[in-house]
């Protein structure tokens, strides 16, 4: 499985010499696209006592999070949940501007998706899918706890 944050795309075994270049100059571009992502996320519940919650990018730059999404999030989801949610959230975007992928290491993630969006949502290799119109909702109720990611394609 592809990590988003890494700087390296898995090449096809039968590249033509096009496909090497534009992978090449897209891994680049990519990073610095990327380059505002968070160094690391943290744990809903330690963000909920943090007196200004954030975290730090990679620019250098701080990434605040709102109190009010926070305890959104945390009204959704038990205690031992709100220890497992690593945020910011990761929203994966790709080639196609119809979709995009929340990245789930766990089941927590998927939870806070269906119930943000008030719908069944299923993780599937690691990502849940969502559409634009979900991507919309999701992201006016959660603008400050999710992140854009973007990678040369979003995994199918």
């Amino acid at each position: 499985m592809l990590n988003p944050l890494q700087d390296k795309v898995p090449m096809q075994s039968e590249q033509s010499p096009y496909e090497t270049v534009l992978q090449d100059c897209l891994r680049g571009e990519l990073k610095l696209v990327n380059a505002g992502l968070p160094k690391s996320q943290k744990r809903l519940s330690d963000l909920l006592n943090e007196k200004y919650p954030h975290v730090v990018c990679n620019d250098g730059s701080t990434h605040c999070f709102k109190k009010s999404e926070l305890e959104y999030l945390a009204s959704m989801i038990d205690a031992d949940e709100q220890q497992a949610l690593p945020l910011p959230m990761l929203i994966e975007r790709g080639g196609s501007q119809a979709e995009a992928a929340i990245i789930c290491g766990a089941k927590v993630e998927e939870k806070v998706v269906s119930k943000a969006l008030n719908m069944p949502v299923t993780c599937e290799e690691g990502r849940v899918r969502i559409y634009k119109p979900q991507l919309a909702l999701l992201r006016r109720k959660l603008r400050t706890t999710t992140v854009y990611v973007f990678s040369p394609t979003v995994v199918a």
